[in-house]
């Protein structure tokens, strides 16, 4: 049975997050077409409430919303099966939606869904699609780390120098799909040495990005690994211009692995694949609106829609983000288990 190893990657990652119940497998799934949706989001309520209540205000559909890391919300899907509510797996990284398309829970989208998107933020399978694009970057504090000493590659993080300055959220989906792609991109002894070498660095490990960045505005922290946007937001929060900031942002040039470029996406599930209102979800976070909401509220990179990115960002196509493709993001199980014997998490 396909289902078979999904309930192993799901064993393992419950066994190494330590995953808490996010609601269990006996709810009403609901009908096709009845106006409610069920939608495991491994994107954080502050990010994508408000604009879930947009869709829900331009269509009359309910949406029924759990929330949870994107690794809890892919665990979650993969134990339950077939038995699971949901209708749609709205996640924080490629890498998580690639596990649960692999598994084959996910239905195929529609051709004119997924052409809305450039290709590299797309399922080959076509079971998912992007919505909005994050870069790794190092956030940096200007008074503590002047432009010339910044690295050029993440792999310099594990010299000396660096030691008890860096913060990072190893439990993050974006973290591990960072590490997934170091993987991807250099094999599994490098990845491992350099999680290793991070580990003798006696990183600050933060609940979340958001506290890196308010750490390295603060002076706390030197640099943070962390996405792009946790500086822009915390501009807002503050009611100023990221330029206000102390902390900055440090894009990895060369195609350096710690500038992947990463997409936060949206699969159905196979139960949903025909539902009218399920395809509604995937087309109103592609269109227009929704687009702009990530723009401008959230500061990550539109990836439909031709909507801009938010001011001052560099051009999503400029960036010199390492060539590896997102379908090979889908090893969380083995990423985990690899920040977990480094002693990370």
């Amino acid at each position: 049975m396909r289902i078979r190893p999904s309930l192993v990657l799901a064993s393992t990652l419950a066994g190494l997050l330590s995953l808490t119940a996010c609601g269990g497998s006996d709810g009403d799934p609901g009908k096709p077409g009845d106006k409610r949706l069920t939608v495991y989001s491994g994107r954080s309520e502050a990010l994508v409430k408000p604009v879930l209540e947009k869709f829900e205000k331009a269509t009359g559909i309910d949406v029924d919303v759990r929330y949870g890391t994107t690794a809890q919300m892919a665990a979650q899907l993969l134990e339950e099966g077939e038995r699971s509510p949901a209708d749609a797996f709205f996640a924080q990284d490629a890498g998580a939606l690639g596990a649960v398309g692999k598994a084959g829970l996910l239905a195929p989208l529609s051709a004119e869904q997924l052409d809305r998107v450039p290709a590299v933020y797309r399922d080959n399978a076509g079971r998912w699609v992007g919505v909005s694009g994050r870069s790794r970057v190092l956030a940096y504090n200007a008074d503590q780390v002047p432009a010339a000493q910044l690295p050029r590659s993440v792999f310099e993080l594990t010299d000396p120098k660096w030691k008890g300055r860096i913060g990072v959220v190893p439990t993050n989906g974006s973290f591990q799909a960072f590490v997934t792609a170091l993987r991807v991109q250099h094999g599994e002894a490098k990845a491992r040495e350099f999680l290793t070498g991070l580990k003798a660095n006696q990183p600050q490990i933060r609940e979340n990005n958001v506290q890196i960045v308010a750490d390295v505005d603060a002076g706390t922290l030197a640099v943070g690994l962390v996405n792009h946007y946790y500086v822009y937001e915390l501009a807002k929060e503050r009611g100023g211009s990221p330029d206000a900031l102390k902390a900055k942002l440090h894009f990895f040039p060369d195609g350096d692995t710690g500038g992947l470029v990463n997409a936060a996406g949206i699969g159905l599930l196979e139960r949903a694949g025909q539902d009218p209102d399920a395809r509604a979800l995937v087309d109103y976070l592609l269109g227009t609106e929704a687009q702009t909401y990530f723009a401008t509220q959230t500061f990550e990179y539109p990836l439909a829609a031709g909507v801009p990115a938010a001011p001052g960002l560099p051009q999503l196509a400029t960036l010199d983000a390492p060539k590896i493709d997102l379908n090979d993001l889908d090893t969380l199980d083995a990423t985990v288990t690899m920040i977990k014997e480094a002693g990370l998490a």
